[in-house]
């Protein structure tokens, strides 16, 4: 069953076109990547699917319902969170509490029940507690839970930027180049945990990536954009044996950035 889909969805800035006409499913449970050449329009269909910009025409359904229209704290509300590109976390606050504030977003006790410490307010700062601890626990993250997030080192900043989108409950979670940086180990162990992610949490990824041995490794069905508009999509195998995938990655010069696993 389809948790998100894009119809003929289009954005335009001024005289140019970053998405044209692109149609799209992600299956729920499903990793699904999207990938293309730089600037194919991939982080642009992040920015419209999360109401970071408005589209100006088409329309993005998720769960049946339309989006396109709504704020981003509505989209997050509803059950989509996103990473970035560039790392965006609360950079003098504690790996802890940058997570924690993240999971205060859902919490449901009220400001009185908060001063006055009710029994609703104890339970639910528990379970945001235990949470946190969860999350830590699966990102390695517990050895460095009082540390600034600023101290950190580059992967784990990564890490723990997921963390904190993790603890909002998301259905669905929009990773934006989660390798970006890593080395080889390090994005072994990102691939394994996306599929973590998947399971554990039972929520549905969609992730841009350059890196072609993690978006064949763990995506189900993959989308391809270039120039703004859909190339293809398929499964791993169909997309990287696919003429038209290999000619925009790798350019009738044969140089470029190899499509295969």
């Amino acid at each position: 069953m389809s948790l998100l889909e894009t119809k003929n969805l289009t954005k335009q800035f001024g005289g140019l076109t970053a998405v044209d006409n692109v149609t799209f499913t992600v299956e729920e449970g499903s990793i699904t990547g999207l990938i293309g050449p730089n600037g194919a329009g991939k982080t642009t269909v992040f920015n419209l699917i999360t109401g970071i910009y408005k589209v100006t025409s088409g329309q993005i359904l998720f769960e049946g319902v339309p989006i396109h229209d709504r704020e981003p704290h509505v989209i997050a509300g509803m059950g989509i969170t996103r990473t970035f590109q560039n790392i965006r976390l609360f950079r003098r606050l504690s790996v802890r509490d940058n997570i924690l504030t993240a999971g205060h977003s859902g919490a449901r006790y009220s400001v009185v029940d908060s001063i006055l410490r009710t029994p609703r307010y104890v339970q639910e700062e528990r379970q945001l507690a235990r949470e946190c601890e969860r999350l830590m626990d699966l990102m390695d993250l517990t050895e460095v839970a009082s540390s600034r997030a600023s101290s950190l080192p580059y992967g784990l900043q990564r890490r723990l930027e997921i963390a904190r989108a993790l603890a909002v409950k998301p259905k669905m979670i929009l990773l934006d180049e989660p390798a970006a940086g890593m080395n080889p180990d390090e994005t072994m162990q990102l691939m394994s945990l996306i599929s973590r992610i998947r399971d554990e949490f039972d929520c549905t990824v969609l992730v841009i990536d350059h890196r072609m041995d993690l978006i064949m490794g763990i995506c189900e069905n993959i989308v391809v954009l270039n120039f703004g508009r859909k190339l293809a999509e398929g499964p791993p195998e169909a997309v990287q044996t696919n003429p038209a995938v290999i000619e925009a990655y790798l350019g009738a010069s044969g140089e470029g950035v190899a499509v295969h696993a």
